[in-house]
């Protein structure tokens, strides 16, 4: 677990008031990570990022993700830009394709998401790297931007992405792979392959997102569960087939190192019940341990 980071997700259902004291407790318990999501109706990303990050000196943050239909590539670069700026090193944004019916209630669905998540992630790398970008693309059309301010560092792109070509795609042209929750360790393999097929090295960097209930509380339990139920019908397969991080601390570290061995770089957890934090740093310790 040398090489693999550990973090947490702020949940979308949180009250974003929350988020500063929240990041400050994750940073405290020596956590690598804290990733935060952006859905139709809940946070914005970009500003729960930059909220999180103005909280803490050394915690890196996560945008996992912002549906690339919603953002304007030479904006989103301009905002990741300045963040990567005022916190160098210590914001990684992630990109994807976005669910389609949100995509339909707001007007945004591109004619083709495949064109759309990669034209994007080529433009906004580029211009990220200081490059003066013109494209005439399927999606996305720029004519000779360039940012005044980019980033010193420049912050890894990374794409989410479920199916083989969108894996594939992470490969060839971001830094990192976003997998959703729900994906144990022989997906991760299957994923990590996909993305060196794409043309990834080793050191890409697969986040993996992770449900997590430890302990006895029951509410939380139960709210585990029914994540559970509606990930396996997203996903197309049973409950008993959704992973989950559950039990003791040293069960839950043992799942951890599990994810890392077969390629996770960073394990994020999604954690359910009471005390979140304190969920956290249980598995923080065991690890440690």
């Amino acid at each position: 677990m040398t090489n693999t980071r550990l973090g947490i997700m702020y949940d979308r259902a949180w009250d974003p008031a929350g988020l500063p004291e929240f990041a400050r407790r994750v940073e405290a318990v020596g956590a690598d990570d804290l990733w935060v999501v952006e859905d139709l109706g809940w946070n914005g990303g970009l500003t729960a990022a930059a909220v999180a990050l103005g909280a803490t000196d050394r915690l890196r943050v996560g945008l996992g993700i912002a549906p690339a239909p919603y953002r304007n590539p030479a904006l989103f670069a301009m905002e990741v830009a300045t963040l990567a700026r005022v916190f160098p090193g210590r914001f990684v944004p992630g990109l994807g394709h976005g669910v389609a019916a949100w995509l339909e209630q707001i007007g945004a669905k591109p004619r083709s998401s495949m064109a759309l998540l990669e034209e994007t992630l080529t433009v906004v790398g580029a211009l990220l790297r200081g490059e003066s970008v013109t494209m005439a693309g399927r999606e996305v059309r720029l004519e000779d931007v360039r940012l005044v301010h980019p980033p010193e560092v420049v912050p890894p792109l990374f794409a989410a992405a479920v199916r083989t070509k969108t894996l594939e795609l992470a490969g060839r042209c971001a830094q990192g792979t976003v997998i959703a929750e729900g994906h144990g360790p022989k997906d991760v393999e299957v994923a990590r392959a996909a993305a060196e097929r794409g043309g990834a090295g080793p050191e890409h960097d697969v986040a993996v997102f992770v449900f997590c209930h430890l302990g006895a509380d029951e509410k939380g339990r139960a709210a585990l569960a029914e994540a559970v139920a509606e990930q396996g019908g997203w996903l197309g397969r049973d409950g008993d087939e959704v992973f989950a991080v559950t039990g003791s601390a040293e069960s839950a570290a043992e799942q951890v190192r599990a994810l890392a061995g077969a390629g996770a770089s960073t394990v994020v957890l999604r954690v359910y019940g009471d005390e979140p934090v304190e969920q956290l740093a249980a598995v923080v310790g065991a690890l440690r341990a």
